[in-house]
């Protein structure tokens, strides 16, 4: 038990460490103390701007180059245009955090399927073979598939195992599909399948190179993020 303790207290004074080195060095970069920084270790979504404008990043980009740091502040700032956020996005999701902060896989709680859940279930179980068909050739298996009710600000995420070397679930989002209707839904899902297709490659499942070269063949945006609301919305 002390062991085990002391290794928690070591875990939690480097996390402080990066959280505190990482906040520093956006600030040296620009950022400015109105934009809320919330720190994570989801190697899903790596960067992610809520809708409450709080920035949202993995911890390991405490360890990246001044080069990603400046992307870092120049896709927070409220005024970049949209070209100049997506030059951003290709130099933060090329740093491998995972190299750095290993993503852990936090228990949660199974959500309860509500009533239209198992239709909705196999309506996503449908449209994954038929785009594994499409798009894969069909070699992808078959991956549980689950509906979120927790998922606030992302559409979707791919569960591997612990070791990152098999796909265990792909979640989508409750919201996501009411808000959005199918054809979004589509999307999302082809883009964790994408994921899918990397871990079942023996590639790491981050929004890289070989991620965008994959996002285009299969015609989806190849971007980490992607915001719909303000999609539909002419800036």
């Amino acid at each position: 038990m002390l062991r085990k303790s002391r290794r928690a207290w070591a875990e939690a004074a480097a996390r402080e460490a990066d959280e505190a080195l990482l906040r520093h060095r956006l600030a040296e970069a620009g950022l400015g103390p109105e934009r809320p920084i919330e720190i994570h270790e989801n190697h899903t979504v790596l960067v992610s701007l809520t809708p409450r404008g709080v920035l949202r990043l993995h911890r390991g980009y405490a360890y990246s180059s001044d080069r990603v740091i400046r992307a870092l502040v120049a896709f927070a700032q409220p005024n970049s245009r949209y070209g100049e956020q997506r030059r951003a996005e290709l130099v933060i999701v090329d740093f491998p955090v995972d190299e750095y902060v290993r993503a852990r896989r936090r228990p949660r709680r199974s959500d309860r399927l509500r009533r239209g859940d198992r239709g909705l279930l196999t309506r996503l179980e449908e449209l994954h073979e038929e785009l594994n068909r499409r798009h894969f050739d069909g070699k992808l298996r078959a991956v549980a598939l689950r509906l979120s009710g927790r998922m606030r600000t992302r559409l979707g995420e791919l569960t591997v195992d612990v070791g990152g070397h098999a796909p265990l679930e792909i979640a989508i989002s409750r919201r996501h599909i009411d808000r959005d209707g199918w054809e979004e839904v589509e999307h999302t899902l082809l883009h964790e399948m994408v994921h899918q297709w990397q871990v079942e490659s023996g590639r790491e499942a981050d929004h890289g190179a070989a991620f965008r070269r994959k996002a285009r063949e299969v015609g989806i945006e190849p971007v980490a993020i992607r915001d719909i609301r303000e999609e539909r919305r002419p800036a």
